[in-house]
């Protein structure tokens, strides 16, 4: 019996089945990046409009904090299975319903984070910048912003990694990505389908966590402390990297 295939005896581990349904796994890996992806960006660029509504113009949390928390609690709070009936009506079956639902999931995430983010940002440096002549304009997106982003940047990886394990949801409605092939194997009692599309699943969202890790990294050097060398008891620089307050006050 050693020439019986894995997919004859349907084994959990079977590179047969990864040969013969490669296609079919890219396909839906494909499909589950791109939901992943737009899921993430267009709640990115809803969130971050709700959150300067929540934060006001002086720096402090507006009237509007509270309710704008709210909502995307209560969004978040709503189980995935009833997002999605509730969504079907509007949509029809399509992948606008997996998206706008993941969407309205990432909000409380990242509003909160980038909200956090900006309130984080130091009194001195809004004083400096607009004692510099600073406009609200450019004060956002040259100081506050550029210290907000460690915050930022968490969320969107934190929103990222469960935008990618919930994106297996919209199976219900055909557009799950890897999802679907997982349910399709569950249905049929296909072990080597379930597990295949599984780590794939988890190898997309750790690959995703790191990549933008790095990107934190990079664009954050800042926030990389390096500790400053004695030499002749007489302390060395720790580095050349510049945080946005460092260059305000070089261009005063």
């Amino acid at each position: 019996m050693s020439g019986r295939s894995c997919l004859t005896a349907n084994d959990w581990i079977c590179g047969e089945y990864v040969r013969s349904r490669g296609q079919e796994l890219a396909d839906a890996t494909v499909q589950h990046v791109w939901i992943t992806l737009v899921s993430v960006v267009l709640g990115l660029l809803i969130a971050f409009p709700l959150a300067l509504l929540a934060r006001g113009r002086d720096g402090r949390r507006s009237r509007f904090a509270g309710p704008v928390l709210g909502l995307t609690t209560v969004l978040y709070t709503v189980p995935s299975l009833a997002m999605f009936s509730l969504l079907l009506p509007v949509f029809g079956l399509s992948a606008a319903v997996v998206v706008t639902g993941l969407v309205l999931y990432s909000l409380t995430v990242l509003v909160r984070n980038i909200l956090a983010g900006l309130e984080a940002v130091p009194a001195e440096a809004r004083e400096a910048a607009l004692g510099m002549g600073y406009g609200r304009g450019r004060l956002l997106w040259e100081v506050e912003l550029p210290l907000a982003l460690p915050a930022l940047l968490a969320g969107v990886r934190i929103a990222t990694v469960s935008t990618v394990a919930l994106t297996t949801v919209g199976a219900i409605v055909g557009y799950g990505g890897l999802g679907t092939l997982i349910v399709d194997g569950l249905d049929s009692l296909f072990k080597a389908q379930v597990l295949t599309a599984s780590v794939i699943c988890v190898l997309l969202a750790v690959v995703a966590d790191l990549l933008l890790l790095g990107l934190q990294r990079a664009l954050t050097p800042w926030t990389r402390v390096r500790t400053p060398r004695i030499r002749g008891g007489v302390r060395a620089p720790a580095g050349t990297t510049h945080t946005p307050i460092t260059r305000i006050a070089k261009a005063g």
